[in-house]
């Protein structure tokens, strides 16, 4: 795959992928803004008591919700158009966000219609809630909906995520797509200003057609799509002196996938222990005939991955982020690791071309417990890099206590340059923001977390 190799070039590729993450982003404003501009047309703020008041101001906040509900699906979507505008991790970053408030207006709403209705209809607001169903079975549906968004924000809190496994929580979160599915046709069949027909109806069908169309397009269908064209199986299984394992893949023209170095697939191997679960891992060598990734155990799922055996057939979502060569800003390449970070390190410089400038660091607390260094040694002799292996024990800055690390110590002239950074999370944001003190521009920052 070519890669953009000019300033020029660079820098308007750099202005496209800015304009595309904010255009998505004013779409999602704009959508909200006309639905509620609909339902003011079609008599909303026709109101002459402070229960038409509340009503309208429910129907309001539904309206919002809902729109934010259809970016946050859209969002984790996988549609190739979202990674390429804004990368994974940011969308995934946004969904998180979206998806709060989201949920949190959806259950204002629905406490300032079920008030507001229970006032006209003479009930107390308990009372109300429980008639819901009267109704219809779509309110029904919706009140299920209701419980579950409760349930997916309970389990979003930071307090509750992070003493939860992965897997699980993960299993508790999908709750959320079923909540959407629920709460879908109330707007249809109850909501007053899209159940009429016309213009509102065609606006509100478009825009959940595309969310939950693109949802099912490439996060249900797509996967089968790729496993029945390129039959990606497990070719061998290494397990690295470190306690990592290396797992290389085989299939049918691998080359239609489009992947590049630095990329992450989102992973199923359909093997007895794994095929519930599906994880995140980064390519660790470049792209060819054959894949590879290098898994370091660190729950349930990564730690099954040495059992895995030659032949295991692979279910992958993607290719899937922007930490890429094409995302590149500057001349002077800059890649920072640490931990299992190092796996799109060292596929990017790999990858990295001919004359290109390249600066290398990882860190690690011993070698025997860094994955893959011999192999970044030998690319980084091969291809002419700079390379820094900084070892020891945390320090006070995201070097370590023997080998204190500042950008500046590696890079003359940090404008010019583009820092990749992989790592822990914590860490990672050390680096990026020694990097953006040091006076690297924003947009030549790149960062893959591995959090959730």
């Amino acid at each position: 795959m070519s890669l953009t190799t000019t300033p020029a070039a660079r820098a308007r590729a750099a202005a496209r992928r800015s304009w595309w993450a904010d255009g998505l982003e004013a779409a999602m404003w704009l959508a909200a803004v006309s639905g509620i501009a609909l339902m003011i047309a079609a008599g909303g703020l026709q109101a002459t008591s402070g229960a038409d008041w509340l009503y309208t101001l429910g129907r309001a906040l539904g309206i919002v919700a809902a729109v934010l509900m259809m970016t946050q699906v859209l969002l984790a979507s996988r549609a190739p158009w979202v990674e390429r505008a804004i990368g994974h991790d940011r969308a995934i970053a946004k969904h998180t966000r979206l998806g709060k408030v989201a949920i949190i207006l959806m259950l204002i709403h629905a406490t300032l219609l079920t008030t507001a209705s229970g006032i006209f209809d003479g009930r107390d607001p308990v009372s109300q809630f429980l008639a819901w169903p009267q109704y219809g079975w779509f309110m029904l549906f919706a009140q299920i909906a209701v419980a579950t968004f409760v349930v997916v924000l309970i389990t979003s809190l930071t307090a509750v995520r992070l003493r939860w496994p992965y897997e699980r929580w993960h299993a508790v979160h999908m709750l959320v797509y079923f909540g959407v599915a629920f709460a879908v046709p109330h707007q249809f069949l109850e909501g007053s200003t899209f159940r009429t027909g016309g213009l509102s109806w065609w606006f509100w069908a478009v825009l959940w057609t595309v969310s939950i169309g693109s949802f099912v397009a490439y996060r249900l269908i797509r996967p089968l799509v790729l496993l029945a064209r390129h039959d990606l199986r497990v070719a061998a299984v290494d397990t690295l002196a470190d306690g990592s394992t290396s797992v290389t893949l085989e299939g049918r023209d691998l080359a239609r996938l489009r992947a590049q170095a630095g990329q992450f697939f989102l992973w199923r191997f359909l093997s007895p222990q794994l095929r519930t679960q599906s994880h995140p891992y980064s390519l660790s060598a470049a792209p060819g005939d054959r894949l590879r990734i290098t898994v370091k155990p660190s729950g349930t799922g990564s730690s099954a991955v040495r059992s895995l055996t030659p032949g295991t057939r692979v279910l992958v979502e993607g290719p899937l982020g922007v930490f890429t060569h094409g995302s590149r800003t500057a001349s002077h390449l800059v890649l920072v690791c640490a931990g299992i970070g190092v796996t799109p390190v060292r596929s990017m410089l790999e990858a990295a071309q001919e004359g290109d400038t390249i600066t290398v660091v990882v860190r690690a607390r011993s070698r025997e417990e860094a994955p893959l260094l011999d192999e970044l040694e030998a690319l980084a002799a091969e291809r002419g890099a700079d390379l820094h292996v900084l070892l020891g024990h945390r320090g006070d800055t995201w070097g370590t206590r023997e080998q204190p690390a500042l950008i500046k110590d590696f890079v003359d002239d940090p404008r010019g340059a583009d820092v990749y950074i992989c790592g822990p999370r914590a860490w990672a944001l050390s680096v990026e923001a020694d990097a953006l003190a040091a006076g690297v521009p924003r947009d030549s920052v790149h960062r893959e977390e591995f959090g959730w």
